[in-house]
């Protein structure tokens, strides 16, 4: 799934690395780390249900991606607050809960997810998350949807319950209960950005996506210590491997290509291009899985990017 909080960060309040440089690179370079970043992301769904194979769980599986992630992003968390004020308790409260929704939530109810859709059809709920933005802000804050966004919106719903509709009738309840938490995963994550863009200014988009990371890996390894006897963390050597994979090629590499795109050719190209997620993640489902490909899912999928295609070409005075 590209990532929004990435976005919206670096707009706000990241205090870029090299500013000039970054401003002064050709717009193919920004294009290019776009369009890696989103694929890296998209793999995750993939590498997910290749571990599954080897029958772990979601608890399990979760916490090996965020015990290989945690340094990493604790080490982004200091590199990206040298020279920053302290967080007072307030902002350490916020990071927590933000940790909490956006990154441990929204990871586990996606992660428990794909044991039952295809990587296909979650990553086209997930790819519904500027929806989700859109309404928790007209529910949450009294924002105007205006009828370009609800266009959107309808074009992009009636997309998944297509593909859900073609799912179902091959999976049936499991595909409902997949569905389900994956978009679950969706909220929560949105609530993150809604949220995240609060503070964002105030902490800095790196920092804050470091810190929140770190709690939801500490969340994560958590869970498994209290609802795992520790024999449980015995898995095969290729879901160690997949999960390395996952922390380091589909978690923190893809949030860095996103950073350093955003900078040099603005967080709306950047989105943009990343409309090339849901349909790496179909392809690397077709050609790694083995999962179908039909009328039905190219249709929907269609429609679900057009709908937030749409919805990115909307002003931003009107978002």
């Amino acid at each position: 799934m590209r990532r929004p909080d990435a976005q919206r960060g670096v707009r706000r309040g990241t205090r870029p690395v090299s500013a000039a440089a970054a401003k002064s690179a050709p717009p193919w370079h920004g294009l290019a780390l776009a369009a890696l970043g989103s694929f890296a992301f998209s793999g995750k769904a993939i590498i997910v249900k290749l571990a599954y194979r080897y029958g772990v769980d979601a608890v399990t599986l979760i916490m090996y991606r965020m015990l290989f992630a945690l340094p990493m992003f604790v080490l982004l968390a200091w590199w990206s607050g040298r020279g920053r004020p302290r967080l007072a308790a307030r902002d350490w409260a916020i990071v927590v809960g933000l940790g909490f929704s956006g990154y441990y939530l929204a990871s586990f109810l996606d992660f428990a997810g794909l044991q039952y859709i295809t990587a296909g059809l979650e990553r086209l709920i997930l790819y519904l998350n500027p929806t989700l933005v859109l309404l928790l802000g007209v529910l949450r804050f009294g924002q105007k949807a205006r009828g370009r966004q609800l266009a959107a919106m309808a074009l992009s719903y009636l997309g998944i319950v297509l593909v859900f509709g073609h799912e179902a009738s091959l999976a049936g309840a499991d595909a409902a209960l997949g569905s389900l938490l994956v978009l679950c995963s969706a909220v929560s994550y949105a609530a993150y950005l809604v949220y995240s863009g609060q503070v964002v200014t105030r902490i800095g988009s790196l920092r804050l996506t470091g810190l929140a990371t770190s709690v939801a890996s500490v969340l994560c390894i958590g869970q498994f210590l209290l609802l795992r006897p520790l024999a449980a963390a015995v898995v095969a050597p290729e879901v160690i491997w997949l999960s390395l994979a996952n922390a380091v090629l589909c978690t923190f590499v893809p949030v860095l290509l996103v950073m350093m795109a955003i900078e040099r050719i603005g967080a709306t190209l950047v989105a943009q291009t990343g409309m090339i997620g849901p349909v790496a993640t179909i392809a690397m489902g077709v050609a790694i899985l083995g999962e179908p490909l039909n009328r039905w899912i190219f249709a929907g999928s269609a429609l679900v990017i057009a709908g937030i295609w749409l919805l990115a070409r909307t002003p931003a005075a009107a978002r």
